[in-house]
Protein backbone atom coordinates (compact mmCIF):
# COMPACT_ATOMS: atom_id res chain seq x y z
CA UNK A 1 0.00 0.00 0.00
CA UNK A 2 2.74 2.14 0.84
CA UNK A 3 4.79 1.51 -2.33
CA UNK A 4 1.18 2.14 -4.56
CA UNK A 5 0.89 5.54 -2.66
CA UNK A 6 4.56 6.57 -3.63
CA UNK A 7 3.79 5.47 -7.08
CA UNK A 8 1.10 7.88 -7.26
CA UNK A 9 2.49 10.51 -5.70
CA UNK A 10 5.55 9.90 -8.18
CA UNK A 11 3.16 10.28 -11.58
CA UNK A 12 1.26 13.29 -10.14
CA UNK A 13 4.53 15.39 -9.68
CA UNK A 14 5.66 14.12 -13.33
CA UNK A 15 2.35 15.37 -14.29
CA UNK A 16 2.55 18.59 -12.52
CA UNK A 17 6.60 18.76 -13.64
CA UNK A 18 5.59 18.48 -17.66
CA UNK A 19 2.71 20.80 -17.43
CA UNK A 20 4.58 23.36 -15.76
CA UNK A 21 7.32 22.78 -18.60
CA UNK A 22 5.00 23.28 -21.08
CA UNK A 23 3.52 26.41 -20.09
CA UNK A 24 7.63 27.58 -19.51
CA UNK A 25 7.49 26.70 -23.64
CA UNK A 26 4.25 28.32 -24.39
CA UNK A 27 5.31 31.56 -22.27
CA UNK A 28 9.11 31.56 -24.00
CA UNK A 29 7.34 31.88 -27.36
CA UNK A 30 5.49 35.27 -26.26
CA UNK A 31 7.09 38.41 -26.74
CA UNK A 32 8.24 40.74 -24.52
CA UNK A 33 6.81 44.07 -24.41
CA UNK A 34 8.85 46.81 -25.32
CA UNK A 35 12.03 44.64 -26.53
CA UNK A 36 12.52 44.97 -30.18
CA UNK A 37 12.01 42.16 -32.40
CA UNK A 38 13.71 42.39 -35.84
CA UNK A 39 12.01 41.07 -39.49
CA UNK A 40 12.75 40.29 -42.96
CA UNK A 41 9.53 41.18 -43.63
CA UNK A 42 6.10 42.71 -42.57
CA UNK A 43 2.45 41.56 -43.79
CA UNK A 44 -0.35 42.56 -41.63
CA UNK A 45 -2.96 41.70 -44.32
CA UNK A 46 -2.03 38.31 -43.04
CA UNK A 47 -4.91 36.89 -41.20
CA UNK A 48 -4.37 35.57 -38.77
CA UNK A 49 -1.34 37.18 -38.82
CA UNK A 50 1.90 35.74 -37.86
CA UNK A 51 4.87 37.69 -36.81
CA UNK A 52 7.30 34.81 -38.08
CA UNK A 53 11.20 34.22 -37.30
CA UNK A 54 12.50 37.14 -35.74
CA UNK A 55 16.20 37.82 -36.28
CA UNK A 56 19.31 39.23 -34.40
CA UNK A 57 19.60 42.97 -35.46
CA UNK A 58 23.28 42.07 -36.86
CA UNK A 59 21.27 39.63 -38.96
CA UNK A 60 18.56 42.03 -40.65
CA UNK A 61 21.09 45.08 -40.36
CA UNK A 62 22.91 43.71 -43.53
CA UNK A 63 19.63 43.59 -45.71
CA UNK A 64 18.18 46.55 -47.87
CA UNK A 65 15.21 46.65 -45.81
CA UNK A 66 13.50 45.46 -42.39
CA UNK A 67 11.17 45.75 -39.60
CA UNK A 68 11.81 46.89 -36.32
CA UNK A 69 8.10 45.60 -34.03
CA UNK A 70 7.58 46.59 -30.77
CA UNK A 71 5.03 45.00 -28.84
CA UNK A 72 2.93 47.28 -26.08
CA UNK A 73 2.52 46.09 -22.30
CA UNK A 74 -1.31 44.93 -22.92
CA UNK A 75 0.12 43.23 -25.94
CA UNK A 76 -3.00 44.11 -28.16
CA UNK A 77 -0.71 46.70 -29.90
CA UNK A 78 2.42 47.05 -31.48
CA UNK A 79 4.24 49.34 -33.30
CA UNK A 80 6.26 48.91 -36.51
CA UNK A 81 9.13 50.74 -37.58
CA UNK A 82 10.40 50.04 -41.35
CA UNK A 83 14.02 50.67 -42.00
CA UNK A 84 15.70 50.88 -45.20
CA UNK A 85 19.82 50.79 -45.20
CA UNK A 86 19.75 50.82 -41.69
CA UNK A 87 17.66 54.20 -41.41
CA UNK A 88 14.13 54.59 -40.27
CA UNK A 89 11.83 55.62 -43.32
CA UNK A 90 8.42 55.35 -41.05
CA UNK A 91 6.29 53.77 -38.63
CA UNK A 92 2.69 52.88 -37.94
CA UNK A 93 0.95 51.35 -34.91
CA UNK A 94 -1.33 48.34 -35.17
CA UNK A 95 -4.32 47.04 -32.92
CA UNK A 96 -3.94 43.36 -32.43
CA UNK A 97 -7.67 41.90 -32.83
CA UNK A 98 -9.07 39.06 -30.97
CA UNK A 99 -9.22 37.01 -34.22
CA UNK A 100 -5.28 37.85 -34.97
CA UNK A 101 -5.79 40.06 -37.11
CA UNK A 102 -4.08 43.42 -37.23
CA UNK A 103 -5.91 47.02 -37.51
CA UNK A 104 -4.22 50.07 -38.01
CA UNK A 105 -4.28 52.64 -35.99
CA UNK A 106 -4.61 56.80 -37.09
CA UNK A 107 -1.72 58.57 -36.61
CA UNK A 108 -1.96 60.22 -33.02
CA UNK A 109 -4.39 58.50 -31.39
Amino acid sequence: MENQRKSMSFLTALVVFFLVMAGQVCAGERFVPGMPYYFDVFDPAQKPWKPGYDLNYEEVFKNYQFYEIIFSPSGTEMTVNRYIHNNKTDSERYQINPDGSLSRQADGS
